[in-house]
């Protein structure tokens, strides 16, 4: 027989990227699940493939030292029938010269960048050829693959969808900040592996890390640690909190991660500036979902940074309600950490399904600045002491806060404060612009006997008085929604639950403030030395905040904190209330003009209206959105815009994917910052 002669052949990258639900990551490379077969079509020239003549076997590599025994290399002949366990091939089919062969990796391979490399030989004469590279995800629709998730919805949710919302804003206001992930955008994926290959792990020892890839345990810590810039090593973004952005990006600004992947990778993996917890833990999404684990971003109101680890946050304040900085654990009004889908074989059963991974840098866990995985049920359980970072976590959403009073005479009176930590932690739900509280992943009901087994096995004890015991409660109220550039009136509502007089001293303040819990200067204070309260009665004081105050100071995160005092004369005994005020900023109109078609001109008409007494300077529209616009649209206002007037502009896109996508915008300017607004389009598929 003639020597076998392979002439061309095809990866047919398109028709597997339909069906390993790649085909977004476009049809220039080959992108395929594992466990799933994928199909390639060999042509040769001269004679056709005949069975029992010609050997044909596949090579796969992956990483800088493939080897069999750590499984990043793989020598497998074609044969008539799928191998169970490891790589495999068949043939499809034989047409003449051609012929289809179907390949499979094990849904435990490891994932990566691989090179396949042909053999065929006939008698004793054998030749190779590399006929290309592919890369291998994780696959969620595997039964037998760790990351496997059952419900089709979810993983359209979790694994395909590009765009998503990020809750934001207080526990008494949740806001939702549109986020672009953009994982199947050009290059993402590349920067992806770049990020595994530039990770500290696979830098010490490549080939260990290169045979963990096929572990998402191993990837979502690895990801987490390279999120974030505090290990010296290559990490993505750098953390900043002091409100002084000025030699990079305000975190408030980014309104996806593929602008900032992008940065990483073409500024030589030099951290980019800045991050804040929701823009890590997006980034982090971005990642994960990119290689085929399913994830969120999840939002913890009133978390608790317990740096000491004993479950209790001291705060203290002086007796005018200003905080008095003698402990370094904090209250934040919310942090965002994400939650990725997988087995965890690594520990008893029980505990597959949401871990929890915090690419915050907060904490050093095994020396280095990553959180997680941690799973959701081990911390709603109170198992502390399993892999990782439990009790940290568990902290963030069951503290308990305590406040202190600190006297002019310079003792400490504790207070009594309802509890506030952990309250509806909140993720996107599925196929739905709403918000899912998912608080009961992570808590059993407040004052549950099952909540009180948890905190006896978590040696965690509930030391904060509650108002209940006591005779005075202290509220603070909102009249209506607080707008930026405008006044408005908080209220402290106080009931006496006694059957006797009461005569207070009641100190209302309000700062502006940080969304880590840092405080800003006052903008708003009243001291009524002598409040009676009859039995039984009610009161009400309004504090008036003006802009003039609090417009200088207002932080990008737009929060004022509002703390209210109360001491009762005859026993000394003091109330605190605290409350965070959300201030709106105004709405983005987008209005789409034209027919929503694939690969058809649409306009945008976006638009935003001064809510100031003075003109926005420097005013400055960002635009972006998967499969609608070609990465992000800049528009640069020439004039100022006066108050009360509009900012307005018409942007041009061709929308190059069907289907449902989000267009979202984001507004700068010397002023107002960091106003995000978005819209669904919904564009119909091009004409067959």
């Amino acid at each position: 027989f003639a020597d076998l002669v392979l002439e061309t052949w095809d990866l047919q990258c398109e028709r597997n990227g339909r069906e390993h639900r790649t085909a977004e990551m476009g049809c220039q490379q080959l992108v395929v699940r594992r466990g799933q077969p994928f199909t390639i079509t060999l042509h040769f020239s001269g004679r056709g493939y005949e069975e029992g003549v010609d050997k044909l076997a596949f090579n796969v590599e992956t990483g800088p030292c493939p080897i069999e025994t750590s499984g990043t290399r793989s020598h497998f002949a074609v044969t008539d029938f799928p191998e169970e366990s490891g790589w495999s091939a068949v043939v499809q089919q034989q047409d003449g010269g051609s012929l289809s062969i179907s390949l499979c990796s094990p849904p435990n391979a490891r994932v990566g960048r691989y090179s396949l490399t042909l053999e065929t030989s006939t008698g004793y004469q054998g030749t190779s050829c590399h006929i290309g590279d592919f890369i291998l995800l994780f696959n969620a629709w595997h039964p037998e693959d760790t990351v496997f998730l059952r419900d089709e919805d979810e993983r359209c949710e979790y694994v395909l969808s590009q765009q998503g919302l990020i809750y934001q804003g207080t526990r008494d206001y949740i806001t939702s900040t549109p986020w672009n992930f953009g994982q199947f955008e050009d290059d993402i994926l590349s920067i992806c592996l770049k990020l595994l290959d530039t990770n500290p792990k696979f830098l010490r020892d490549q080939n260990r890390d290169c045979s963990r890839r096929n572990d998402p345990v191993y990837i979502g810590r690895v990801v987490s640690a390279m999120v974030n810039c505090n290990d010296e090593d290559w990490g993505v973004l750098a953390g900043r909190w002091d409100n002084h952005y000025e030699d990079g990006m305000s975190p408030m600004a980014w309104i996806g991660s593929v602008d900032i992947l992008k940065r990483w990778k073409k500024f030589g993996c030099q951290p980019v500036k800045y991050g804040q917890c929701w823009v890590f833990a997006a980034v982090a999404c971005t990642v994960m979902r990119c290689l085929g684990i399913p994830s969120r971003v999840v939002t913890n109101y009133n978390s608790a940074h317990d740096t000491n680890g004993n479950l209790v946050i001291d705060r203290y304040l002086n007796e005018t309600g200003q905080e008095d900085r003698r402990s370094r654990d904090m209250i934040w009004n919310f942090h965002c950490w994400v939650e990725s889908w997988m087995a965890r074989p690594d520990l008893a059963p029980g505990y597959d399904g949401w871990q929890a991974l915090d690419p915050t840098p907060q904490e050093k866990s095994e020396g280095v600045f990553c959180c997680g995985p941690a799973p959701v049920r081990a911390i709603k359980e109170g198992d502390l002491q399993l892999k990782y970072d439990i009790p940290f976590i568990f902290a963030e959403v069951n503290a308990d806060v305590v406040y202190w009073v600190v006297q002019h005479d310079g003792s400490q009176k504790k207070s009594t404060h309802s509890s506030v930590v952990g309250k509806n932690i909140s993720t996107k739900s599925v196929g739905r612009d709403s918000r899912e509280d998912i608080t009961h992943t992570y808590k059993y009901p407040e004052g549950s006997e099952k909540e009180r087994e948890v905190f006896v096995k978590a040696e965690h004890k509930k030391s904060s008085l509650r108002e209940e015991d006591e005779g005075l409660h202290l509220k603070i109220k909102l009249s209506e929604g607080a707008n930026n550039g405008c006044d408005f009136n908080v209220f402290a509502v106080i009931n006496n639950n006694t059957d006797t007089d009461r005569v207070c001293r009641l100190m209302l303040c309000a700062r502006t403030a940080s969304y880590n819990g840092t405080i800003g200067p006052q903008c708003g204070m009243k001291d009524l030395l002598n409040v009676t309260l009859a039995p039984r009665a009610e009161k009400s004081v309004p504090l008036c905040v003006l802009y003039e105050k609090y417009g200088e100071s207002l932080t990008q995160d737009n929060l004022i904190k509002v703390v209210a005092l109360l001491t009762e004369y005859q026993t000394g005994d003091v109330v605190v209330a605290i409350r965070d005020v959300y201030i709106q900023n105004p709405e983005i109109k987008i209005r789409i003009l034209g027919e929503p078609m694939q690969k058809r001109k649409l306009v945008a008409e976006i638009s935003l209206v001064n809510p100031l007494a003075v003109p926005l300077n420097n005013c400055m529209f960002v635009v972006e959105g998967a499969g609608l616009t070609d990465g992000q649209q800049i528009k640069e206002l020439e004039e100022p815009v006066e108050p009360k007037a509009e900012a307005k502009f018409r942007l041009d896109f061709v929308p190059h994917q069907g289907g449902l996508h989000k267009l979202m915008v984001d507004f700068e300017s010397d002023k107002l910052t960091g106003v995000k607004g978005y819209r669904n389009v919904i564009i119909a598929p091009q004409p067959k």
